[in-house]
């Protein structure tokens, strides 16, 4: 939950990223004319790079340089264009520095300082930590279920009544920040794709537990009738950004709304209900709205490293295991009251 209502946020905040693409930096007729000459004549300067090596026409020598490289490197797609941005940027920020001036950002986004290939080095350490979080969470929550807590003498299954449910939420949530990680390891438009797409499905099916853990739905017919219409909406609009129209401004409404609801439902559930739990909860929607503070005050990032959207993917990590901590206390108090009923 701390992930879906904070992706909903970045979702909707990435969307300044898409209609503003156009930022100071890139705006600057120094740094314009920069990447022209090096589109031109694949040199900055005395540097010079292999992604930009011509015939006397202008035409690529046996196509992009990054398709000349091993497979595995491939996708990685450093082409010309991309290395003149990136080294152009990089000496722009030079001479800003110089004269003590603050970094700007470029084509919407702050300068980053690649390591080893990496475009944002440390939101995909800290998107790894999420990742790992949520595997150890899921890890954890599947053997207590299955082998810790008391099983259905009938069909050996666990008591918990939303078991299934969280091992598909546990599956989404590791499949957003693998994606996470790719996109912010190299961002290219089938790695944006990817991690948006990931991003709202794992939010659509927050929201739908939000509504089925709150409001106690148990029968399956009735789950059914509340997942169907929400599914169908989800996976529309996933095929709709991906297919037809990758539409910023809609992706921000969507998300933003799904992730305020469930928001609300969680804080109103977590108030009125006498769970044993609830304190962790509250901590959760608490600390998610706090860690939205991160995204709203958008500083430059340090040494080129560490940016406002990098502490945010580290304050998910705690709030991650506090999450899965409470629905394993969850999983526990149901199990508890549905054994002394059968008694």
């Amino acid at each position: 939950m701390p992930n879906c209502f904070l992706i909903s946020f970045f979702v909707a905040l990435s969307y300044l990223v898409g209609v503003l693409n156009a930022s100071i930096g890139d705006s600057n007729p120094h740094y314009k004319s920069c990447v022209e000459q090096c589109e031109k004549t694949g040199c900055i300067g005395g540097r010079c790079f292999q992604q930009c090596r011509f015939f006397s026409d202008g035409v690529s020598v046996d196509g992009p340089q990054y398709m000349q490289e091993p497979l595995y490197l491939q996708w990685k797609q450093f082409d010309c264009p991309s290395e003149c941005k990136y080294h152009c940027m990089l000496d722009r920020e030079k001479e800003r520095e110089m004269l003590g001036l603050e970094p700007v950002k470029y084509h919407g986004k702050w300068p980053f300082k690649r390591v080893f290939g990496i475009q944002e080095p440390t939101s995909v350490l800290f998107s790894v930590c999420n990742l790992a979080m949520h595997f150890y969470g899921w890890l954890s929550f599947f053997i207590l279920l299955h082998y810790k807590l008391p099983l259905r003498p009938k069909d050996r299954k666990p008591y918990y009544e939303y078991t299934g449910l969280w091992h598909v939420y546990g599956i989404l949530a590791m499949n957003a920040w693998f994606w996470s990680v790719v996109f912010h390891f190299r961002d290219v438009d089938l790695t944006e794709k990817l991690d948006y797409s990931s991003a709202v499905a794992l939010l659509g099916y927050c929201f739908i537990m939000s509504i089925l853990r709150a409001f106690s739905v148990r029968d399956e017919a009735a789950r059914v009738m509340v997942a169907a219409p929400l599914i169908a909406f989800v996976t529309t609009h996933i095929l709709y950004l991906n297919f037809y129209k990758f539409d910023y401004g809609l992706n921000m409404k969507v998300c933003v709304l799904m992730g305020v609801a469930q928001l609300v439902i969680w804080i109103v559930w977590g108030g009125l209900t006498r769970h044993p739990s609830r304190r962790k909860l509250w901590v959760v929607t608490v600390g998610s709205a706090l860690a939205m503070l991160l995204e709203l005050y958008d500083f430059p990032p340090y040494k080129g490293f560490i940016d406002a959207h990098a502490l945010w993917h580290a304050a998910t990590i705690p709030l991650t295991y506090l999450w899965w901590s409470f629905l394993k206390d969850d999983a526990k108090f149901r199990t508890t009251n549905l054994i002394k009923k059968v008694k």
